[in-house]
């Protein structure tokens, strides 16, 4: 089995010697997930401030007048 490159070598040498960039693909990208994160990260703050967490210490002291902890 022998595979035949003299097809791939002009096109992987004309890729090799211009100026290869993102553009503006890859520009919409990079903003897209920076949207989507800030929108993910704004979300996550509004669940968190629906959490009501207790109270672990309580600020009265116990009968005999110490305190617990």
């Amino acid at each position: 089995m022998t595979l035949n490159l003299t097809a791939v070598g002009p096109t992987v040498r004309a890729v090799a010697e211009s100026n290869v960039n993102p553009g503006l693909l890859g520009f919409v990208v990079v903003a897209l997930l920076g949207v989507a994160t800030w929108l993910l990260i704004r979300s996550m703050n509004r669940q968190i401030k629906k959490i009501d967490l207790p109270d672990d210490a309580p600020d009265e002291p116990t009968r005999d007048g110490s305190e617990q902890g």
